[in-house]
């Protein structure tokens, strides 16, 4: 390729080799960026079902279900006392008459729902008011809104659990014989 003094080549088929992106190459980034755009809409809960509240639910589905079947292999009463960030449990002891905190129990400890997660509950079809945080229970003479006797019988209730701001929302539902069903409503 033929230069001059200054070093500046005078080969004009250089210049014609130089061209823009193909059509093909266009259509790979187009459907690159779709892709990664698709990806962070779903992660971010803007498409389909909210993964927190579904986790959430599933949680306290499991600790109901877990505390339903320990109430009936040891013969001892739960509660369940609930607030608008979370959820707390109690043992009936018999010999002080009262509910109390279980001791060295790490699952049953008191559980604080993620934040934006609210909660609301249901009893006999009415919304039970619930206090905003633990701070405010009265945590030395507690009264549970659902018992989880026994015998098996469960305190029928519907637990509504929404984020904040999103009109999609899971119901768990528990009957007097201790069924508990999910729903899942307002999610495409």
């Amino acid at each position: 390729m033929p230069t001059s003094v200054t070093g500046i080549s005078d080969d004009s088929t250089a210049l014609k080799e130089q061209r823009g992106f193909t059509l093909l190459e266009l259509l790979v980034v187009v459907a690159i960026i779709g892709l990664l755009v698709g990806a962070v809409t779903l992660s971010m809960g803007a498409l389909g079902n909210d993964r927190e509240i579904e986790q959430e639910t599933r949680r306290l589905r499991s600790m109901i279900g877990l505390l339903n079947e320990e109430a009936l292999m040891q013969t001892r009463d739960y509660g369940v006392m609930f607030a608008e960030t979370g959820y707390r449990f109690f043992v009936f002891d018999y010999q002080q008459s009262k509910w109390v905190e279980p001791l060295a129990d790490r699952l049953l400890e008191r559980y604080t729902l993620r934040p934006q997660v609210g909660l609301r509950l249901f009893l006999d079809g009415r919304e039970v008011p619930l206090e905003r945080s633990f701070e405010s229970q009265d945590v030395d003479n507690p009264e549970p809104q659902i018992m989880l006797l026994s015998s098996g019988e469960v305190t029928p209730f519907t637990i509504e659990l929404t984020r904040y701001g999103n009109d999609g929302r899971y119901e768990l539902t528990a009957e007097l014989d201790g069924t508990v069903s999910v729903t899942e409503e307002g999610f495409d």
